[in-house]
């Protein structure tokens, strides 16, 4: 029986959905990862930064391509513990700029991934999973990486049974 982490990074507060700015006090890729959850059980984990986004989205978004620019690697509160006793992890993000938050690179560049099954998902409003799972290939040495699952953030909370199936079929 693999022994599961689901690690997300996800966003609340002012959000880009199906065209307009709208908040939300629960983020799409938690929402997501909380599904996985129930589907498939495993712990959850979920990636803080230390200095937090904007709260304004079209600012935040404009942070998001700096740190992509500059490859930065911003600081994160904490990182999984017993991260070495998972075999399997579900890795959820938005797709900021075609591909995962520089938050989610500090996290997966702290550990030696060799042997894991890493399992990626993430929500957009419409750019899939854009070069993330690639990048989780090249960052993710000597680890399988499966396909991803792409949600729509706007369709996000009633996403739970697309969710558990797909789930359910990659571990």
């Amino acid at each position: 029986m693999a022994k599961i982490l689901i690690v997300y990074y996800s966003r609340k507060g002012e959000n880009y959905w199906n065209g307009s700015l709208k908040n939300i006090s629960k983020g799409n890729t938690e929402r997501v990862a909380e599904f996985i959850q129930n589907a498939v059980g495993g712990d959850l984990f979920e990636v803080e930064t230390v200095k937090p986004y904007s709260d304004s989205y079209m600012t935040c978004i404009e942070e998001a391509k700096q740190e992509l620019r500059e490859k930065a690697r911003p600081e994160i509160k904490g990182f999984p513990e017993n991260f070495e006793e998972y075999d399997t992890i579900f890795v959820g993000y938005p797709n900021w700029w075609g591909t995962m938050p520089m938050c989610m690179f500090t996290l997966l560049e702290k550990f030696d991934l060799t042997g894991k099954t890493i399992i990626p998902f993430c929500t957009n409003e419409g750019s899939g999973m854009g070069s993330s799972e690639r990048d989780l290939k090249a960052l993710c040495k000597g680890a399988e990486v499966k396909a991803g699952l792409s949600v729509h953030g706007a369709e996000a909370e009633n996403s739970e049974n697309k969710a558990a199936a797909w789930a359910k079929k990659s571990i």
